[in-house]
């Protein structure tokens, strides 16, 4: 599976991420373990989803290490795409 992937590092509970895309794609906001689940194509547990408006803001629920995953879900092409945490 090809998939574009930010490691955000430490995140605290409440701050955003923000991603703009070009298209319709499949954003994932995870800890690391789901994001090493996701990674080897196990269960896994996100907070975005199937995206068709940018840009996409998603709040962190949570204190910790936080990855977003972005994926065209199966489709062929290529995609634009920008990442950032407002504090």
């Amino acid at each position: 599976m090809q998939f574009l992937h930010k490691d955000l590092g430490y995140l605290s509970s409440g701050e955003v991420v923000e991603v703009d895309l070009d298209t319709v794609a499949n954003v994932k906001l995870m800890d690391s373990i789901d994001f090493g689940n996701y990674r080897n194509s196990r269960g896994h547990t996100y907070y975005g989803g199937y995206v068709t408006r940018s840009p996409f803001r998603v709040a962190v629920p949570g204190s910790g290490h936080w990855h977003v995953t972005i994926d065209l879900a199966g489709r062929g092409g290529s995609i634009r795409s920008s990442v950032r945490v407002i504090e």
